[in-house]
């Protein structure tokens, strides 16, 4: 039984919480618009029409370097674990996004690097995140917008206290 004085509107109402929701949200109309868009390969757009391509699978898109990366690297930027990243790794190399080759500056190290389908990939990443952030602009007005923005760069660039 829930004490009578205790509030628990506020789970649905914190900052933490709304950030999440509207993260969702954008993750999931960028992934709606690349699965509309042409330029994309058909077999990718249909895996992402039915939502076999997944917000985790965006952190390789935002995360990796034009220039390829160790899996340690992508997985710490990307904040995950090693084995998480190397699952999602796998699954991008079957569907030719990524592929893995050899590292320039490590003989045993390995590199991920976009293919010719990634770099695809990517394109319609940026295209349809600079659709989402438009549509997110018509929406909430460009003076919030630019508040929001600014507000969440500055908090996610400030590190932990």
């Amino acid at each position: 039984m829930t004490p009578p004085d205790l509030d628990d509107a506020w789970r649905l109402t914190h900052l933490g919480r709304l950030m999440g929701d509207a993260l969702r949200r954008f993750d999931a109309r960028v992934l709606q618009l690349m699965a509309r868009n042409v330029e994309v390969p058909l077999a990718l757009s249909n895996l992402a029409a039915r939502d076999q391509v997944s917000a985790a699978h965006i952190h390789i898109t935002r995360h990796l370097s034009l220039s390829g990366d160790r899996l340690t690297d992508l997985a710490a930027r990307a904040g995950m674990s090693k084995q998480a990243m190397a699952s999602l790794v796998d699954q991008c190399i079957a569907w030719g996004l990524v592929e893995r080759g050899s590292d320039p500056l490590d003989a045993r190290a390995r590199r991920v690097c976009f293919t010719p389908t990634g770099l695809a990939w990517l394109q319609a990443f940026r295209d349809a995140v600079t659709q989402a952030e438009t549509e997110f602009r018509a929406e909430v007005g460009d003076a919030v917008a630019a508040v929001v923005s600014i507000g969440l760069e500055t908090y996610g660039s400030s590190g932990t206290q």
